[in-house]
């Protein structure tokens, strides 16, 4: 059980995730509008999609061709549930095709090859979805190989490329839409207009979603689950989530909040003082600080694959957390039976269900130790605050409860620490310190160029290679390590900074200088997708 989940009280705008790259950000644009959104897999069963009650739903693009056998698409009686309950339905690229050939139309793979990249469009006349705009051309953004080419019975074409493929469909009895090019990307001329005047203007959804009614919310829903005389446990890592997430649940429950900060020996150079000392001098938060390096290295000692560590780190927390709340017990006289995580909603979709979930379309990214990571025997009732928000949102929320602006600008830090900045077995020995030395010289140059602010996350990654070099006029045989910056506005996508050839040449000479065990220096400039964040 949690206390979580904001769709019961703002209208939802639910969308089904069928694999485009710019999924996410249909989902950002809609919250950018002061809407909630949700993000579901495609496959989601129409149980599931009944149980959230959605205002209006949204298909998303993604890679497959409705005409090939097994392809994704929306679950048996999607269709006629929305039409009783008159629930209006936008089908983006795919999601258009997959309207067009489940209502009774053709779609096949386009003659002339596909349309990719910025394209101009044509515009009918007279049409619900474009009728704010007054230009009758417009520039978008294509990305589709097949095409619809009959539309179901009912449907109008009010937009068609200057190639002539059907770029736009409505069906204004049935109030089922669909965009062939994808106005959530920021290529597309008057994109985000489309979207704000098909939610508004055509579904009539309620802009009733911001930060401070989500507070309030949400320290209603901990008023209400935690009894007066219960006790909880925060498991504070340190970063500006879980942090927010104290800070607003100890607004509540005052002294009978009990935030435990862990060494589990994965943390950064002096992170323990750092986070005691900001804890106890900024944000005033009783906070007992458990030291469970040996535990933790023990449980880690030659494993290697990135999904057993989190695991096996989620687990040995919670071991913590029991023995901590069986210590509050044997001195209060009260144990516990609440846990307080500042979970986000990147991990919930990140660790979404495993193979035999039954939702064969979906991926699972990571387990993140904070959720899939759990063990089955949890015997807390966890308490996410912050499990249907984006980074910035609770940093927002953050800004509400008055945390220093500082701390809120903190880079993030992953949960299970540097286990997944250094690839294999972290135990072997020198990883761990090389790695804090390294990270160290890193973000400080970082701060010293002035760019901190500019910059998303930054890190090192310890590689399991060794290289050859020269240093001190001797040849050496030494470790490699990664250097990571990305921008990002919610951890969900993400781009590598641009650091200048001066900046780089420093920090490398910087670090083969000063850390003995490092005599190459590489920079990541992959961009998520295809690669993730963080390396592991």
């Amino acid at each position: 059980m949690a206390a979580n989940g904001a769709a019961s009280h703002h209208a939802v705008v639910l969308i089904l995730d069928y694999g485009s790259q710019y999924t996410q950000l249909i989902t950002r644009r809609v919250r950018e509008l002061c809407m909630f959104s949700m993000l579901f897999p495609g496959d989601a069963s129409l149980e599931r999609i009944k149980s959230v009650s959605p205002h209006v739903v949204i298909l998303s693009g993604g890679p497959n061709s409705v005409h090939v056998e097994d392809s994704p698409r929306v679950p048996d009686g999607f269709f006629e549930y929305c039409a009783e309950r008159n629930v209006p339905v936008l089908g983006i690229c795919y999601g258009m095709q997959m309207i067009t050939q489940l209502l009774g139309g053709e779609v096949k793979a386009a003659a002339h090859g596909g349309e990719y990249g910025r394209m101009p469009m044509d515009i009918a006349p007279a049409s619900q979805l474009f009728s704010f705009l007054s230009s009758s051309t417009v520039n978008v953004w294509m990305s589709h190989g097949d095409e619809a080419v009959k539309l179901p019975t009912g449907f109008t074409a009010v937009a068609k490329s200057h190639q002539g493929a059907i770029v736009a469909i409505e069906d204004t009895v049935r109030n089922v839409y669909g965009f062939q090019f994808h106005p959530e990307v920021m290529h597309t001329e008057h994109g985000m207009e489309m979207i704000k005047h098909f939610l508004i203007g055509i579904a009539h959804v309620p802009a009733d979603w911001n930060m401070g009614q989500v507070l309030e919310e949400q320290l209603q829903k901990i008023a209400l689950l935690v009894g007066p005389t219960e006790h909880a446990i925060c498991a504070l890592s340190g970063g500006v989530d879980s942090t927010v997430a104290a800070t607003l649940v100890h607004k509540v429950l005052g002294d009978r909040l009990h935030c435990v900060f862990v060494d589990n020996g994965l943390l950064r150079l002096n992170e323990q003082q750092r986070v005691m000392d900001t804890f106890n001098n900024h944000l005033h938060l009783p906070v007992t600080c458990v030291d469970h390096t040996k535990p933790m290295l023990d449980r880690l000692t030659g494993v290697s694959d990135p999904e057993a560590k989190r695991k096996a780190i989620g687990a040995e927390f919670i071991e913590v957390f029991k023995n901590y709340a069986t210590e509050l017990e044997k001195t209060l006289g009260v144990k516990p039976m609440y846990l307080v995580q500042g979970t986000l909603y990147p991990d919930v979709i990140e660790s979404c269900p495993p193979p035999g979930s039954g939702q064969k379309h979906s991926h699972m990214i990571k387990s993140h130790h904070n959720v899939g990571g759990l063990p089955k025997d949890l015997q807390f009732t966890l308490i996410e605050p912050f499990r249907d928000l984006f980074k910035d949102e609770v940093r927002a929320v953050g800004r509400l409860l008055g945390v220093p602006e500082q701390f809120i600008k903190r880079h993030p830090f992953p949960g299970p620490g540097l286990a997944v900045r250094v690839l294999g077995d972290v135990t072997e020995e020198g990883k761990l310190d090389t790695l804090r030395e390294v990270d160290e010289i890193f973000v400080n140059c970082i701060r010293e160029y002035g760019l901190y602010d500019e910059i998303w996350q930054a890190f090192a990654v310890f590689l399991p290679i060794k290289a050859v070099g020269v240093q001190g006029d001797q040849r050496t045989h030494s470790h490699v390590v990664a250097l990571r910056a990305v921008n990002s506005a919610d951890g969900m996508t993400a781009d590598w900074y641009n650091f200048t050839p001066a900046f780089l040449r420093d920090v490398s000479t910087r670090i083969c200088n000063k850390v003995r065990t490092v005599n190459r220096v590489v920079y990541d400039i992959t961009s998520k997708p295809p690669g993730t964040i963080e390396w592991e």
